[in-house]
């Protein structure tokens, strides 16, 4: 890995690090949204405590968030398996952003930014699945796994450099790890569904 790449990454994880939820959520409410509901900083939680405006522009952000980062290795002319590095940085550093003492949101949204810039078609196939499941269940949290989990089966179905198989199991890994409270309520019968009153972690 070059000094080049190295520099790409820790900018896209910086990048990563700006958590939009919890900065809209400070200057239009005055509180700290990791302190409300699930204390989540991410879009879901942002829907339940603030509203489904700033939920909407939480998420188009975060999105954003990921693309950029994938823009930042465009700009330092890193090779594509780097391209789609810089994407996990910043999925890594919305999780755990360094300027909220690593606490952040669970790393969806962003994801979907990278993955459709670097995998389109597999973050699609993907993401149909994931919205079916959401709409029949009302679960978030179960599209959001299947999302991410079927992410690797579709980039090696699909005919990907066999390093963006390797980045995203990385990226499924990430997601896991983060939704693992969620993933004991689902096997439970005890997780949240949309549109219900208890908030959803």
């Amino acid at each position: 890995m070059t000094g080049m790449s190295l520099l790409a990454i820790l900018i896209a994880y910086l990048l990563g690090s700006i958590s939009f939820s919890y900065v809209i959520t400070r200057w239009t409410k005055g509180y700290d949204i990791r302190e409300r509901g699930s204390g989540n900083a991410g879009s879901t939680n942002m829907l339940r405590v603030v509203g489904k405006g700033p939920a909407v522009l939480v998420f188009i952000l975060d999105v954003i968030k990921g693309m950029a980062a994938v823009g930042v290795g465009y700009a330092f002319g890193v090779n594509e398996t780097m391209l789609l590095g810089c994407g996990v940085a910043a999925i890594i550093g919305h999780n755990w952003p360094i300027f909220l003492g690593f606490r952040g949101g669970k790393g969806i949204a962003t994801t979907i930014g990278v993955t459709a810039l670097m995998t389109l078609s597999a973050a699609l196939s993907s993401g149909v699945v994931a919205i079916l499941a959401v709409i029949l269940t009302r679960y978030v949290s179960l599209g959001s796994l299947i999302f991410i989990a079927g992410l690797p089966i579709m980039i090696s179905i699909l005919d990907y450099p066999t390093s963006y198989i390797y980045l995203s199991l990385i990226i499924a890994l990430l997601g896991f790890i983060r939704h693992w409270t969620n993933i004991k309520r689902l096997a439970k019968g005890t997780e949240s569904k949309i549109g219900s009153a208890k908030p959803q972690n």
